[in-house]
């Protein structure tokens, strides 16, 4: 992620998943890395969460630390999966889409999500096109059809003559999609709306459009338990007393542009922070959605923990130049430990197939930072 996005670009930012919550239930017998027993493989059984140097109090601990996936490969639910078309959708705009063929996909949105599903979905091989944000390895090497960090190239995606268009309202111009639908490309525009709770169903939204519900419904589910096992994994090792949860809040930031938000309550981060056994300051302060930064907003949350993109933090110099550009931080406890934990732009908010990975690497990096900056 290049360059800030106007206010429009993140309507697409959920109410709260609070539903996250229910996740945490029996214990099903965690897996060794919280990916799932698929997952777990491809990572070559990580060591488990409760296996690590556990911070006996993370809100004391001093200087950052970089959140990594332990496994970002593509384990696709059913290599030979065979779309059962036509397949006619109702998608997210109320809008009525008969799709006849997906020999050629392209599946666009602000943080890689829909494509990564494809993938997953098994018909990554009819995929001719990716987003900025698409870069895991199995797509990397596809042309792109967005310039400018997250504009859609209208031109750019006429010339890959895709067959169906998957995507949601996170990438403009809007005029682009429309264009599209004009050219007879059927265009299925899935729900904006990111959280941890909602993943399963985005996946489901999108194996539909693609005449693969069978296979959305197995990925659906194997998320799903993948999210809930790692969500008990996390809830073992943190702290039980409210007073020594650590109080995190997610920022925001592109330098270049002096841009600066904290993600509150319904901003989807929000579930993120629930899941990861912290205290959502945002929320707690009365933070809704995402907002500009002000010195009194950030000194009243004095979070323990910040959490941000690693292109955000990059932007600004680092710890040391995100002090210096944002003083208050270093008037909050988060600030005078240096107590930042940052994550790839790609990952840390995709919601989609990656979601039990991103809060295993999240976990790592905040409850056990010495071991999470061996993970490469």
């Amino acid at each position: 992620m290049d360059r800030p996005r106007p206010k429009q670009y993140f309507a697409f930012l959920p109410m709260a998943g609070v539903v996250i919550l229910a996740l945490v239930g029996c214990s099903l017998g965690a897996p060794a890395s919280g990916l799932g027993d698929a997952h777990d493989a491809a990572a070559g059984q990580a060591v488990a969460l409760s296996e690590l140097d556990i911070l006996e109090d993370p809100k004391t601990y001093e200087g950052p630390s970089t959140a990594r996936l332990v496994s970002g490969g593509i384990v696709p639910v059913d290599v030979g999966v065979a779309p059962q078309l036509p397949v006619t959708v109702t998608d997210s705009q109320g809008t009525e889409v008969t799709v006849t063929d997906v020999s050629r996909i392209l599946a666009l949105d602000l943080y890689g999500s829909t494509s990564r599903i494809v993938f997953e979905l098994g018909l990554g091989d009819r995929v001719v096109g990716r987003d900025t944000s698409s870069a895991f390895p199995e797509i990397a090497d596809l042309p792109l059809v967005t310039e400018n960090g997250h504009d859609l190239n209208a031109e750019a995606i006429l010339e890959l003559a895709p067959s169906v268009i998957v995507t949601d309202t996170s990438l403009g111009p809007w005029d682009a999609i429309l264009q599209m639908r004009e050219s007879g490309i059927p265009v299925v525009v899935v729900d904006p709306h990111r959280d941890i709770a909602s993943a399963p169903a985005l996946i489901q939204q999108v194996a539909d459009a693609l005449g693969v519900p069978d296979a959305g419904q197995v990925l659906a589910e194997r998320t799903a338990g993948e999210i809930e096992r790692t969500v008990q994994e996390i809830a073992a090792i943190t702290p039980a007393d409210p007073a020594q949860k650590a109080r995190m809040v997610f920022l925001y930031v592109r330098g270049q542009a002096g841009v600066y938000y904290l993600f509150g309550q319904g901003s989807g981060a929000d579930s993120l922070i629930q899941a990861l056994g912290g205290i959502d300051v945002a929320s707690e302060i009365g933070w809704e959605g995402m907002r500009p930064v002000t010195d009194e907003g950030l000194i009243a949350a004095d979070p323990d923990l910040i959490i941000m993109m690693s292109g955000g933090l990059e932007s600004v110099g680092g710890v040391d130049g995100l002090l210096e550009r944002l003083p208050a931080v270093a008037l909050t406890n988060a600030g005078r430990g240096r107590r930042i934990v940052d994550m790839d732009d790609r990952e840390i908010l995709s919601f989609g197939p990656i979601t039990a990975g991103v809060l295993d690497a999240l976990a790592r990096a905040i409850y056990a930072p010495a071991t999470s900056q061996e993970v490469q």
